[in-house]
């Protein structure tokens, strides 16, 4: 019976683990006010572009003018208060020199323009905090960047705690992948990690740049990190992936799936087998089976290297039928 067969090659075979993934990107930035209020004006909408410093939104400022003006308003008085006593004491200095007061008037009037002058300094200060704190009621963009989504409106109160926006610069990622603490000790950096689309095909390759000392206690798993460069910004910020964590190759020949069949839970597959005078016989093989990589088996025990392996008319062979091989 003639057959087509292929030789069983020795070929790389990666020892490898699947998971699911999180993106994270390092140039992401969450926008929260850092004061409390209600939102008066939002001057951007969601996918806008914005240059760092740009004005976001703006939280009602009255309030905060209005304790900015007051303490302006005592700051003023405190000046007329402090030239008056300046000049109190260059009068009771002059008076003190012709020996007209007493050197404890002088040092009164010293005392009152020493503590004048604190009192203003205290004043500034008080000013210059309260201008700082009214420059947050204007929420700003930290960096250049793409505006996500706004989730509140004009009236909305907002805390210190409320999200408003997002900021992302495109760019690379990052993957968080969260590894079984059983094969912890398998990890390594820089050890190769695959990101994979939902057909399996590799979208990108990266390695491990961060192993986390810790396990999480909730899942036992242990945090690796791995940097995607996204060019063409086929992903996205928070999105669930699946990453093949490569531990290691070794070699071992592979067979098309076709040419093995299952019985009772045990692999087999034929062989044609060289006999006296050139000619050949099916053997079938016992197979002990490994991963699947693409539409081959790799078989880690039943088949060896240069072995003609059978794969057509499989249906109709029985162990130890004369067959003829065919390339």
């Amino acid at each position: 019976m003639p057959v087509k067969v292929i030789d069983a090659k020795a070929v790389p075979v990666h020892d490898t683990s699947e998971y699911v993934a999180t993106l994270k990107s390092r140039d992401s930035a969450v926008i929260m006010p850092q004061v409390e209020g209600v939102v008066t004006e939002i001057f951007v909408h969601s996918g806008d572009k914005v240059a760092g410093g740009a004005p976001l939104m703006e939280i009602d400022p009255l309030k905060q003018q209005a304790t900015v003006k007051s303490l302006e308003s005592a700051r003023a008085a405190q000046e007329a208060q402090l030239n008056w006593a300046k000049q109190q004491y260059q009068r009771t200095q002059g008076l003190a020199s012709a020996g007209v007061v007493s050197k404890q008037d002088l040092d009164q009037a010293k005392a009152t323009l020493d503590a004048a002058q604190a009192q203003i300094d205290s004043l500034n200060a008080q000013v210059r905090e309260q201008e700082v704190q009214l420059h947050y009621y204007k929420v700003v963009a930290p960096r250049a960047g793409i505006v996500g989504d706004v989730p509140v409106r004009v009236g909305d109160r907002v805390t210190t705690s409320t999200q408003v926006t997002t900021v992302d610069q495109p760019g690379s990622l990052e993957a968080y992948v969260y590894v079984p603490v059983e094969r912890s000790s398998q990890l390594k950096m820089n050890a190769p990690v695959q990101i994979l689309d939902s057909n399996g095909k590799v979208m990108a390759e990266t390695r491990v740049s961060f192993i986390s000392p810790q396990v999480d206690n909730t899942t036992q798993t242990v945090l690796v990190k791995a940097r995607i460069a996204n060019g063409n910004d086929r992903l996205r910020q928070s999105q669930f992936i699946r990453a093949r964590v490569v531990w290691g190759t070794h070699q071992n020949p592979e067979v098309p799936i076709l040419a093995v069949s299952r019985l009772a839970g045990q692999y087999f597959a034929f062989v044609a087998e060289p006999q006296n005078g050139n000619s050949f016989v099916a053997r079938q093989k016992p197979l002990q089976i490994g991963q699947t990589v693409g539409n081959d088996y790799e078989v880690l025990a039943g088949i060896k290297p240069g072995d003609k392996v059978i794969v057509s008319g499989t249906q109709f062979l029985l162990d130890g039928v004369p067959v003829i091989p065919q390339s």
